[in-house]
């Protein structure tokens, strides 16, 4: 199967920095750092991101990694209590990481798009990280402008849904023309999942992020109501999201520029894994004018407003909502 190595090294890569995470936040309160961006990184974050830039490396030397974080923070002297505690996470899943090494592993993220990338977001949610909530460690393979592989392990989702309490942990898979597939982080079969159905009611949700500031959530509840969503919006970090509507847990998500920052770019780590997830589920993935998601200039989706991800049935509908509503 074409990818077979490249899903095999990025699924143990992924569970196993979902392993250094939920290890970090079941044995300590994380503390956050505050990035230049002014938004948080933990420890779990630098670890996650050594863990998988070193598995990739590893079995695929020529291929850069285009990941979130950087070392430049940890490298301070300042920060040498943080250094040491990132290395004695990453030490559980590597025995032999020294911080030099760690510190060399989490750079190796600061990669460059090209023919042929890794897109890393270590912890995508760090704030339902921070809050015990829900969390993703994404992954995704990018050749000619397209993802190919996506791989997101989600530590805080219920498997079953309906029973929130009850076993934590999904790990989403997607290839390109191969499907898509879920699985519980704790091990099991992978089983197909698909998209909502157009006349599955129970499921024609809408999901959205629960940071106000992660878009305009006015104009998106506008928006579902404009296609006949009239449930409450489910609320979720990461792209875990993207997970719901693959999986058919919701029909609907949107995450439109905040009015506050019109003219925003997304990141290519935020989507790269879910989109790929989503649209091998059978559902669809746009920007909110309608155009594919570009993958192939650099960090941020610079050629893309918005991102409209649906069960593929109710697009078009959506876009001619977006398009009705006030222009950004």
């Amino acid at each position: 199967m074409a990818y077979e190595q490249e899903k095999q090294v990025a699924i143990a890569a992924a569970l196993a920095a979902a392993k250094l995470c939920e290890q970090v936040r079941h044995e300590r309160v994380p503390e956050a750092m505050e990035k230049s961006d002014k938004s948080p990184v933990t420890v779990a974050d630098f670890g996650s991101q050594a863990v998988i830039c070193r598995a990739i490396a590893a079995a695929f030397p020529d291929d850069p990694v285009v990941g979130e974080e950087d070392a430049a923070d940890l490298r301070e002297p300042e920060k040498a209590d943080q250094l040491a505690q990132v290395t004695s996470y990453v030490q559980a899943v590597v025995g032999d990481a020294t911080p030099e090494a760690v510190l060399s592993w989490i750079d190796r993220g600061n990669g460059q798009v090209g023919q042929r990338y890794w897109t890393l977001d270590p912890i995508d949610g760090t704030k339902g990280f921070l809050r015990q909530d829900q969390y993703a460690v994404a992954l995704a393979l990018v050749e000619g402008g397209e993802v190919k592989l996506g791989v997101l392990a989600c530590p805080a989702l219920p498997v079953v849904p309906e029973q929130p309490e009850g076993e934590q942990g999904v790990l989403f898979v997607a290839v390109r023309g191969q499907g898509a597939t879920m699985m519980p982080i704790s091990g099991g079969e992978p089983h197909p999942i698909h998209v909502t159905k157009a006349d599955d009611v129970e499921n024609m949700r809408f999901v959205e992020s629960v940071e106000s500031g992660h878009g305009d959530h006015g104009r998106q509840d506008a928006v579902a109501k404009a296609v006949g969503i009239t449930a409450s919006s489910l609320r979720m970090d990461s792209q875990a999201k993207y997970g719901a509507v693959a999986a058919g847990r919701a029909a609907l998500y949107l995450r439109l520029p905040s009015p506050k920052s019109p003219d925003y770019r997304e990141k290519i780590w935020d989507h790269g894994a879910g989109t790929i997830v989503v649209e091998e589920a059978g559902g669809r993935v746009t920007d909110m004018h309608g155009k594919p998601l570009n993958f192939s200039i650099g960090a941020k989706l610079s050629e893309n407003q918005g991102v409209v991800v649906s069960n593929g049935a109710i697009h078009d509908t959506v876009l001619a909502a977006l398009r009705k509503t006030t222009t950004v």
